[in-house]
């Protein structure tokens, strides 16, 4: 079995991006000087904790805002979102947020709540899409495109929000999916700038505490069509991180083996890794919650959104 033990680069740069995974607490680098660099802040697996995060022109959320996915720990969730800063707060939901799937939470719901009655179901999506969310600049996006500028004449960014991950053998949960239906499920999925998904694509940062690869082979088959500037997911925590693809026939994007990361090997924290020039796909996981090796940092446990699984901070050049 392979290692878990994996490097921790704190930051990761390019001449067209600068990957910031971990900084002092409450204090990343500030963007790079001109108006022509979009910074973006990234969420994952928050399970209705809450914690500071830092400043930035858009914040991207990839699923399980909930923890046991009742109105009540999505309502939590929201009211902190809503008192975020950020002028564009783009949020996704995942396999935990189980009112937020209705097909699935009808079928289920007697099993959810132990008994109790079943949740309305518009309050849910007053939360997600009502006037507060509006006035509070939140964007849901299920299965769908969202276009937007960050400033006055600047570049229109394109992303596409799916909750969808795979189920593969696990019990069947919210927004999941079969392999035999993968092909089928992704075929939507359009050409975007970023793609915010849940799940993770197949042997990119997703690689479990059993040492298993839980991504969507599929998703890896279809990212050479369409190579996103950003692809942001979650869901598997302890594969938290970031790895810069450089697209190219001699760079593959492959399956079966971790991309982007040593096995194997005890590393220590490098500060920065330096990425060249080109086409490139910058893939994170953003997962919030500590587990596997982000589960401790220097022998004491680590808390949801604290060191090693902080908000990651990210600066596109236009």
């Amino acid at each position: 079995m392979p290692s878990l033990t994996l490097p921790r680069r704190t930051r990761i740069t390019s001449p067209t991006s600068v990957v910031q995974l971990e900084y002092p607490p409450g204090n990343p680098l500030p963007k790079r000087a001109g108006e022509s660099w979009t910074r973006f802040v990234l969420l994952s697996d928050t399970h209705s904790r809450t914690f500071p995060v830092p400043d930035g022109d858009v914040l991207l959320h990839s699923g399980d805002l909930c923890r046991r996915g009742t109105l009540r720990d999505l309502r939590r969730t929201m009211e902190w979102l809503y008192a975020l800063p950020h002028p564009l707060k783009i949020i996704i939901a995942g396999n935990r947020d189980y009112a937020v799937d209705r097909e699935w939470y009808d079928a289920n719901w007697a099993q959810l709540l132990d008994g109790k009655e079943e949740e309305d179901y518009q309050p849910v999506f007053e939360l997600l899409t009502g006037p507060r969310a509006k006035a509070a600049n939140i964007v849901y996006l299920e299965n769908e495109e969202h276009r937007f500028r960050t400033r006055e004449g600047g570049r229109e960014w394109s992303v596409y929000g799916s909750p969808l991950s795979p189920n593969f053998g696990s019990r069947v949960r919210a927004f999941g999916y079969n392999d035999v239906d993968a092909e089928e499920v992704l075929s939507v999925f359009p050409q975007t700038d970023i793609l915010l998904t849940h799940g993770p694509p197949r042997s990119v940062l997703d690689l479990t505490k059993k040492g298993e690869h839980a991504g969507c082979p599929e998703l890896t088959r279809r990212l050479p069509d369409f190579q996103p500037r950003l692809h942001v997911f979650g869901h598997i925590h302890e594969a938290r991180g970031a790895y810069v693809h450089l697209w190219s026939p001699a760079h593959p994007l492959t399956l079966g083996a971790q991309n982007g990361v040593q096995m194997g090997v005890e590393v220590e924290a490098v500060e920065e890794e330096v990425v060249s020039e080109g086409d490139q796909t910058i893939f994170v996981n953003a997962s919030s919650t500590p587990a596997g090796p982000n589960e401790f940092r220097n022998g004491e446990p680590v808390y949801v959104g604290g060191p090693g699984v902080q908000p990651v901070v990210i600066d596109l050049l236009e």
